[in-house]
């Protein structure tokens, strides 16, 4: 790697011994590097929620903001004359807008509704700014060198590059297991912006002042003044924030928004309204037309024997529902990821009614844990169930492609019994045909033979989260399933004992395989694990 040069500029004297000073700039270094992570970071985990599909959000962040931090390297070489005077500029700017960079994308994607645009910009105006950083800084080292320790440029370089990766990995750690936790997306953003100021701030005003002209000096004291002051202020009224936006986004009858270990959940409604469930600003459940879908993805699987059955998700307990209704059901198992979600549909009022206590039945057992895995480590060790339910997000998000991939389905037939049915929803029909093909094509390719169907009629219009980041006017309107055995394809058709339903009749599921059929793509490839094929 070559060697910064820089032009012979007259050193003045340091407050503090030269391997003292060193030894703060490596510090410094180590504090500007984790937070510019934790800004990459948080860009990258907002706009996934927002936008969707992780893959391509953490492509195009990373990709811009490396590119940029090349330019940044190139336009820091006009400020090594005056390296302490830019590198305070440049903190300053960079904890302004690395801290609330999470509030305008938000804000953006709230009352605009896209955030495609905010966020390139974002990821090039941060990269600049980091990109400036380690050229300034590798000058004040070598200024110092010339102030009284021998010079080695080759050591200088070395030690301000271990100290910006450790510093890297501190952010890296501290973004998912300190910052998330305690403090949320927006106050993270915000507190990391403080901290960046001040490191940034003190190192130049008290350790190179004297290399600062007085006007200089109290222009970089006013800059990060006003900086704080927007971050303190921006970090005070961040709450009253969320609530405008997330009433902007999902309505103004909000009346639960937890972020849980797993998600952002969100319960919309008044009492003489209907319920609404958002996870991570998906609409997952209507009050309005929720019986459509779990009567279509319940009833069809349950013919045949159905003592033993296992849901996989739904811990919203409304699957639970449909199962719990037929008396000859032994034992139900659901393996549900998020515990918030469970305790929500236990204790809130509205929930709880809709799904009618579907958690209290003591026929329903309750495993935390993510599906693939307990397919995998556990799944082998139960009796064979006789059903499986496959309740799960949309295929399309980037975080359920491994719950749709063919080692899945593998997975999940190998816990079938003799002449058991599995059915997956399979996400819209209409809307996203490839994405529908391809579950059918990877329940085929993992062995097992499909009926494919589709529910039509959805009742609810609203759509949040990457759905409206995307421009959609309203929710898709039907669901696709797909019903699968091992052996001969399984009949479509109701249980004998099948309760009394509200939408689903034989005729509706003939016509909805008609349907389905009917829109049928061609020659679609299964996904998996090293290949997911969910684009669209």
């Amino acid at each position: 790697m070559p060697v910064l040069q820089t032009k012979p500029v007259a050193a003045a004297p340091l407050p503090v011994r030269p391997r003292t000073g060193r030894f703060l700039v490596l510090g410094v270094v180590f504090i500007c590097a984790a937070c510019g992570l934790v800004y990459e970071l948080e860009l990258v985990a907002l706009a996934s929620y927002l936008i969707g599909d992780s893959v391509t959000q953490a492509s195009v962040v990373l990709s811009v903001m490396v590119f940029a931090m090349g330019i940044g390297s190139l336009l820091a070489k006009r400020l090594r004359c005056h390296a302490a005077f830019g590198f305070g500029l440049v903190e300053a700017a960079l904890a302004l807008v690395g801290g609330c960079s999470a509030l305008v994308l938000y804000a953006t994607f709230a009352w605009v509704g896209g955030a495609r645009y905010v966020l390139v910009a974002f990821s090039l105006t941060i990269g600049v700014l980091i990109g400036a950083e380690i050229p300034l800084l590798m000058t004040l080292i070598q200024r110092m060198a010339r102030r009284g320790e021998s010079g080695d440029a080759s050591g200088d370089v070395a030690d301000l590059f271990a100290a910006d990766y450790v510093g890297a990995l501190a952010g890296g750690l501290a973004f998912p297991f300190l910052l998330l936790p305690l403090a949320g997306q927006l106050t993270g953003a915000l507190v990391t912006g403080a901290v960046n100021t001040v490191a940034g701030g003190a190192l130049v005003l008290l350790l190179f002042r004297r290399d600062l002209t007085p006007r200089s000096r109290w222009l970089l004291i006013v800059a990060n003044a006003v900086v704080l002051a927007l971050l303190a202020t921006a970090t005070v009224l961040v709450d009253d924030f969320e609530r405008a936006a997330r009433r902007s986004v999902y309505g103004a009858q909000v009346r639960i928004a937890v972020q849980t270990d797993v998600q952002e959940v969100v319960v919309t409604g008044s009492p003489r309204g209907p319920l609404g469930l958002f996870l991570d600003g998906r609409l997952r459940i209507s009050g309005r037309d929720e019986y459509r879908y779990h009567e279509a993805l319940v009833h069809p699987v349950m013919r045949g024997r159905h003592a033993r059955v296992l849901i996989l998700g739904g811990g919203d307990g409304l699957a639970a529902r449909e199962v719990l209704r037929y008396p000859d059901v032994e034992s139900l198992t659901m393996i549900e990821l998020d515990p918030g979600v469970v305790r929500l549909a236990r204790t809130d009022p509205a929930l709880s009614a809709l799904n009618r206590h579907a958690h209290r039945d003591p026929r329903l057992r309750v495993t935390n844990a993510d599906a693939f895995t307990w397919l995998r480590e556990e799944g082998p060790g139960e009796a064979p169930y006789d059903v499986v339910i496959s309740d799960l997000p949309d295929p399309g998000i980037t975080p359920s492609t491994k719950l749709y991939s063919q080692e899945f389905y593998g997975l999940a037939s190998r816990v079938l019994a003799g002449g058991g049915r599995l059915v997956v929803h399979a996400g819209p029909l209409a809307t996203r045909p490839r994405v529908y093909w391809t579950v059918d094509a990877t329940l085929r390719a993992a062995g097992l033979r499909t009926r494919p169907y589709r529910a039509a009629g959805r009742l609810s219009g609203f759509t949040a989260g990457p759905d409206r980041a995307s421009g959609a006017a309203a929710a898709p309107d039907d669901w696709g399933f797909v019903l699968a055995a091992r052996g001969t394809p399984p009949e479509l058709a109701l249980a004998a004992n099948a309760p009394r339903l509200r939408s689903l009749t034989p005729e509706a599921l003939r016509a909805g395989e008609r349907s389905a059929e009917g829109a049928r793509v061609r020659g679609v490839p299964a996904s998996t694990l090293v290949h997911p094929r969910y684009t669209g």
